[in-house]
């Protein structure tokens, strides 16, 4: 019993302190200084690689209780906003999707996951929310393709990017009609990281639908930039 007091007691205040100091405990200063260059980063980082930093989050959470789902978001964009270090906004973003917390991905999620995407604007934070707006997608199809179609053709990259990579793990449920939608305001832009978000759900998709991909690329040759149609026939 005591220890079920100890996680429904802890707040987002005192969760962001476990954060910061597991991460402190698995400090390498040399890794940091890497990963901030290569991430181009104006933020600094602790250097704690993926695996470890998994690994920490999966035991801090345990002790975590998500039970509420405004008490989730509330917690999780505490760690987002106070964050000092990359890692810490990595650390928000595993709270996210965690497990337990698959039920609260719902529309009412979507401004979180929106705000992150928008003030986080970069690939690493951006390609891994962007799956939790595909949750969202089978959650509530409708409602959510209309979003993302409103998304897919607004000034925000890093939105229009979500759009075209939020079904990267649909497989067989790929809405393809909803993918060539979002896809299509971006078929003319000159930008590296939309190129390359047309590139890499077309190729997802072929794994599934092989013929269907070189369909698509034959049928739009003329539109599609270099770098989305090498990306999407990559591994045909």
């Amino acid at each position: 019993m005591p220890h079920q007091r100890a996680v429904i007691s802890m707040g987002p205040e005192r969760l962001l302190r476990s954060v910061r100091k597991a991460l402190h405990g698995l400090r390498d200063a040399d890794k940091a200084l890497q990963m901030q260059r290569y991430m181009k980063s104006v933020m600094p980082y602790h250097g704690v690689q993926t695996p470890n930093r998994r690994r920490m989050c999966k035991t801090l959470f345990r002790e975590y209780a998500l039970h509420d789902a405004d008490i989730w978001r509330e917690t999780v964009m505490h760690l987002w906003r106070k964050a000092k270090y990359r890692e810490e906004r990595y650390a928000a973003i595993e709270l996210a999707g965690d497990r337990r917390a698959r039920d609260f991905h719902t529309l009412d999620a979507l401004p979180m996951f929106e705000h992150m995407i928008v003030d986080g604007a970069w690939w690493d934070y951006v390609d891994e929310l962007a799956h939790r707006l595909g949750e969202i997608l089978r959650r509530d199809h409708k409602a959510m393709s209309r979003t993302m179609l409103e998304w897919s053709a607004c000034e925000d990259m890093w939105k229009r990017r979500s759009s075209i990579i939020c079904q990267l793990r649909f497989k067989e449920d790929t809405d393809l009609p909803l993918l060539y939608a979002c896809i299509e305001p971006s078929l003319a832009s000159k930008e590296f990281f939309l190129q390359k978000a047309i590139g890499w759900a077309l190729r997802q998709y072929a794994w599934t639908d092989p013929h269907e991909v070189r369909r698509y690329c034959k049928a739009n040759d003329a539109r599609l930039s270099h770098l989305s149609r090498r990306e999407a026939l990559k591994n045909l």
